[in-house]
């Protein structure tokens, strides 16, 4: 039996009598330096650090040869190894007695809501994953540099008016909490904050958007699915949580970015020729704060990259090869969305209709404009879609 302990930062003496007792008759106990020193002395168990890389420690206390307690911090089931171990040992063999979360902590000090506030890691992620266009969230931080990191890509994306709060020590003797705009934070130095540290943001100014973005949002140079026909191509990939996308023909990349935003977990890669549309793509993910890899031209880097559960490809249809190349990459019940403007295109997908089957369509859409003193209608150009899942 492996049993998960939480720990706050007030150490023992926080601790609900259950979990002490358990720590109490604990043979071996495996933690990081930083727990496992909140300890006291009436814990007389051997007390043995997480190796590196972090998943050796895991399969250690896989592996254990009886009981073993491990010790974690806060809600080990909120961002925490116990998630990992049940991951790695399964359920059946973990019991978790967790602590109250620094999230909870966080919000409490804020006077917030925890239902209505978001919960971001930046343990392991990179600090523009966190910017967002409005709402609150708690941002996990993984030492004392992530609060300015995230405070300078706030200032860089026109959010530096942010309220920005940084709680550190939450729950213990040394508790501190200072707030200030975000862009007065992202020039402190890092020895100035506490490594055990979260981070509050109530975002400004409040932009939210839920649906597809208007166009002008994303920075682009032309080659980018306009916002009516973005929309339709999102509701044919259907994304579903956690599932993985292949952009090929990225443009300005804004089917990787709407879809990273449609959906917990989902997650794009950015094929792109162009290497100052690259720069581009990399720069519209960091405003919108979502996780766009950028790679380079289709298919050439097929290989490299893991292969998704669903691509688009927009740009590239009569690129000979291409769209071989993708339905060979994509995994068995994986769905394929091909849009093409131009004749030649438009020829290409008539073909892998007729082969593979599933459905082909046609769209058009027309804007009003000024014609004179009236108003008249101006077509956009018409758009060929071909949806298909792979057998």
């Amino acid at each position: 039996m492996i049993v998960v302990v939480g720990i706050g930062a007030d150490g023992m003496a926080g601790l609900m009598p259950t979990s002490s007792a358990e720590l109490r008759r604990a043979t071996v106990i495996y933690g990081s330096k930083r727990q496992l020193d909140l300890l006291d002395d009436s814990v007389g168990a051997e007390r043995r650090e997480w190796g590196r890389p972090f998943l050796d420690g895991l399969e250690a206390i896989r592996d254990f040869d009886g009981e073993v307690h491990v010790v974690a911090s806060g809600d080990p089931l909120l961002h925490g190894v116990g998630t990992s171990l049940i991951r790695v040992c399964g359920a059946e063999r973990v019991t978790v007695l967790p602590h109250v979360s620094s999230v909870a902590l966080a919000c409490a000090r804020m006077g917030w809501a925890v239902q209505d506030t978001e919960v971001i890691s930046l343990v392991s992620a990179p600090a523009h994953t966190a910017v967002r266009r409005g709402g609150q969230a708690v941002v996990l931080s993984r030492d004392a540099a992530t609060a300015a990191d995230l405070a300078r890509m706030l200032t860089e994306t026109g959010r530096g008016a942010s309220e920005f709060t940084v709680l550190e020590q939450l729950g213990g003797p040394q508790e501190r909490v200072r707030t200030q705009p975000a862009q007065a934070w992202a020039g402190v130095p890092h020895h100035e904050i506490d490594n055990l540290n979260v981070v509050a943001v109530r975002y400004l100014p409040e932009e939210r958007i839920g649906t597809v973005l208007p166009d002008d949002l994303l920075a682009h140079d032309g080659q980018l699915t306009k916002q009516a026909m973005r929309a339709v191509t999102i509701a044919a990939l259907a994304p579903r949580p956690g599932e993985s996308l292949w952009d090929v023909g990225s443009g300005s990349g804004s089917i990787a970015i709407e879809w990273c935003r449609s959906a917990p977990g989902c997650r794009a890669t950015a094929f792109e020729r162009v290497a100052e549309r690259r720069r581009r793509i990399e720069a519209n993910a960091v405003t919108f704060g979502v996780k766009v890899n950028v790679t380079f031209d289709a298919p050439g880097t097929f290989e490299m990259e893991p292969p998704p559960d669903v691509i688009f490809v927009g740009g590239g249809v009569s690129q000979p090869g291409l769209m071989d190349a993708c339905w060979e990459t994509l995994k068995p019940g994986g769905r394929l969305v091909a849009n093409a403007v131009t004749v030649e295109s438009e020829a290409v997908l008539a073909q892998w209709y007729s082969r593979m089957g599933g459905e082909l369509r046609r769209f058009q859409h027309y804007r009003g404009e000024p014609v004179g003193g009236f108003t008249g209608w101006r077509a956009a150009m018409p758009v060929t879609q071909w949806v298909v899942t792979k057998p």
